[in-house]
């Protein structure tokens, strides 16, 4: 749940690909229960979650012709999940280099972002 425009390429089109398998899981009956525990899914949210990534990979150059698939219809129903963007947007922090950099260059309006992570660090 991270701003999008904060995460470098790499991580972009990695969440982006999570929505898509989080649905086919879902749909499929497997439990998400760890990732919903874990505070790492908010069901509710992923198709609002996927059409904002979409849209920023689109700003960014790539082509997006992946729609959603639907949630089954038992799936639908109600608030599933909490994601702490503060923890989350820490952990990436930590984690990746391009996002901690292009973090502090879009919030200081300092240089361009850095988009293409080739690995994290």
């Amino acid at each position: 749940m991270v701003k999008p425009w904060f995460l470098c390429d790499r991580h972009l089109l990695g969440e982006h690909v999570e929505c898509h398998m989080f649905v086919g899981t879902i749909n499929a009956g497997i439990s998400v229960k760890g990732y919903l525990e874990g505070g790492l899914l908010e069901i509710h949210n992923l198709k609002r979650r996927h059409d904002v990534l979409a849209r920023e990979m689109k700003k960014r150059g790539f082509r997006h012709v992946s729609p959603l698939l639907r949630l089954k219809k038992r799936y639908q129903a109600g608030r599933a999940g909490s994601v702490s963007v503060k923890a989350n947007m820490a952990e990436l922090r930590r984690r990746c280099g391009f996002c901690s950099r292009r973090q502090d260059a879009l919030k200081t309006g300092r240089g361009q972002a850095d988009n293409r992570a080739r690995r994290c660090n």
